[in-house]
């Protein structure tokens, strides 16, 4: 990576992005001294212009931005940064400094939230406890749900749809995970199709 500090004079933009749901979360700026502390220490340390030096983000609220990816622009003079956040990234208690909460992307943090529970075998979770039933038991769930998705698709209760439509998408990802794939993979696949 050859970031070209002196074009900006000493900063660059870095614009910090939430890994599983790809919100943007904040835009920051960083001198060498910063991205090396973020390489080094795993959480993104910004240089504040403000406080006139650096700064890691959740220093005090505990609010860290987890480093996951660091990437650089065509031109050698951004960042983007894929993190996973510890909490709220804005002061004001948002999720991004750019809006508050949204859906879309949210599959992929409810996909580790599955894997978690999975890996650490967690006592009195249905997530776990179907996971170890075995793939047989797991597809015959998915197989449950999606019945019950045509059958209320065929009916007027749209909250009763949405919420067949989940069932059948959380215990797909349970699926998948029995399968050793995560969702990418079939997102792969259906970008080869496009194609």
């Amino acid at each position: 990576m050859t970031i070209n500090f002196e074009k900006s004079g000493g900063l660059v933009p870095v614009i910090i992005q939430n890994s599983h749901t790809l919100q943007v979360l904040m835009l920051g700026y960083m001198n060498k001294e910063a991205l090396e502390k973020t390489r080094s220490e795993g959480k993104v340390t910004f240089f504040s212009r403000s406080k006139n030096r650096l700064w890691t983000k959740g220093e005090s609220s505990g609010n860290y931005l987890v480093v996951d990816e660091i990437l650089e622009d065509c031109d050698n003079d951004t960042l983007l940064i894929k993190a996973l956040p510890q909490g709220p990234t804005c002061h004001t208690g948002s999720t991004s400094c750019f809006s508050g909460e949204i859906a879309k992307g949210f599959i992929y943090e409810l996909e580790s939230v599955i894997e978690q529970r999975i890996g650490s075998n967690a006592e009195g979770s249905y997530t776990s406890r179907l996971f170890n039933s075995g793939v047989n038991k797991v597809a015959q769930k998915v197989g449950e749900e999606a019945v019950e998705l045509v059958i209320e698709a065929k009916d007027n209760n749209i909250d009763l749809f949405k919420n067949e439509a989940a069932d059948l998408l959380y215990h797909f990802l349970i699926l998948l995970k029995t399968k050793s794939l995560k969702l990418e993979d079939i997102e792969a696949v259906l970008q080869g199709r496009h194609r």
